[in-house]
């Protein structure tokens, strides 16, 4: 019996101390990002104003775009991802609450304080006395960037599945009420989006929902962008078929997240088939023209080519890319930036120009691989 009494004591003890600790900015946050989804980590599209104390920022190596995100596990994600800039990488100082080096800062790892989208808590301290001193009050270990960063990527896939069962339960049944009852549903289309904090900022400053609280609105946007955006594709027939583990050669990252975007490319030589997935036609067109220099694809030539799909950027369905029209230098961007925006009807290719500000619609024989290139300066 007194073991059992113990046993509550230390636990309420532990919860109590960890809660002493708010991760929640007391300082004006410093956001990074640009327009009105600068609020939202573009990962996990939590607040980050409520996370600020286990916050990053970095880089984007293909673009130099800046990148925000509520923890180390989100920051993980998108070196996997994307790829960042390790010297542009900062962490927000937990004391302080100013951004500091993150490759130079002092890390108490697996305190009593939550942790945030991991078990294990992550929290930076740009002097090793405070550290120091943060830990004789929640315990956790002293260590480097680059533990964190392993910590971070070793915990990832239970980390994940811990936070799916709770979206399964409660979050995606609540988003899914709240976008039924007070979302003005033909306005919000989730694949129109590269990021999940592009979906909340767009649902907030176009007002197309009744006002939420943040608990709400990221329930309602986790429903959107993880349920719903791949729901509703299910409905469409012929569309590009792409698996959860394929990865486009050029830029590396996983192309089933961006459905709106899809494209392949199949090649066969004698009895031996093969395909790559890719997150868009700009992707698809540099291997085309050159797949030796994304690694070493014997399969892929020309000659060996049988089938090109791309995404109708309408109706989302699969068509032939040889004979499709794409519009470029348009107002609308894809996963890496200016895109050849694919169509089956010339028709509809000139609407989208029309109404997207594009600078000319071209055919598949006319693509040159310089112009390719060129869509990766905004100019």
């Amino acid at each position: 019996m007194f073991k059992n009494y113990l046993y509550v004591f230390l636990l309420v003890t532990v919860t109590v101390q960890g809660a002493l600790f708010n991760k929640k900015a007391t300082v004006e946050p410093v956001l990074i990002q640009k327009g009105s989804s600068k609020h939202w980590c573009p990962v996990c599209g939590m607040k980050i104003k409520d996370y600020y104390k286990t916050s990053y920022i970095s880089k984007l190596k293909m673009n130099g775009n800046p990148r925000q995100y509520c923890s180390a596990r989100c920051l993980v994600v998108d070196m996997k991802e994307y790829g960042i800039e390790r010297t542009s990488i900062k962490v927000v100082d937990a004391k302080t609450q100013k951004y500091i080096d993150a490759q130079k800062a002092f890390y108490v790892l697996g305190s009593k304080v939550a942790g945030t989208m991991s078990k294990k808590s992550k929290l930076a301290f740009e002097n090793k006395k405070d550290a120091q001193e943060f830990m004789k009050k929640f315990k956790g270990k002293l260590v480097s960037f680059e533990e964190v960063l392993k910590s971070a990527k070793e915990s990832i896939q239970s980390d994940d599945a811990m936070m799916l069962k709770k979206k399964k339960k409660s979050l995606y049944p609540r988003g899914k009420k709240i976008f039924d009852k007070v979302c003005q549903k033909d306005k919000i289309d989730p694949t129109n989006y590269i990021e999940i904090n592009e979906l909340k900022g767009d649902i907030v400053s176009n007002k197309l929902c009744k006002k939420l609280k943040e608990k709400d609105l990221h329930a309602l946007s986790l429903y959107l962008w993880e349920v719903k955006r791949f729901g509703d594709l299910d409905t469409i027939s012929d569309k590009v078929q792409v698996q959860k583990d394929e990865k486009c050669p050029v830029c590396g990252m996983f192309t089933y997240k961006y459905p709106r975007w899809a494209a392949q490319i199949f090649y066969k030589e004698g009895s031996n088939e093969k395909h790559w997935s890719f997150d868009g036609v700009k992707d698809l067109m540099k291997f085309y023209f050159n797949p030796s220099k994304w690694g070493s694809y014997p399969i892929a030539k020309q000659k060996n080519i049988t089938k090109i799909l791309v995404t109708d950027y309408y109706t989302q369905k699969g068509i032939d890319g040889t004979k499709a029209y794409y519009v470029i230098r348009s107002d609308v961007y894809g996963p890496m930036g200016h895109e050849l925006i694919p169509f089956e009807s010339l028709n509809d290719a000139q609407t989208f120009k029309k109404d997207h500000y594009g600078k000319k619609i071209i055919e598949f024989k006319d693509i040159i691989e310089e112009e390719v290139y060129q869509l990766d300066y905004n100019e």
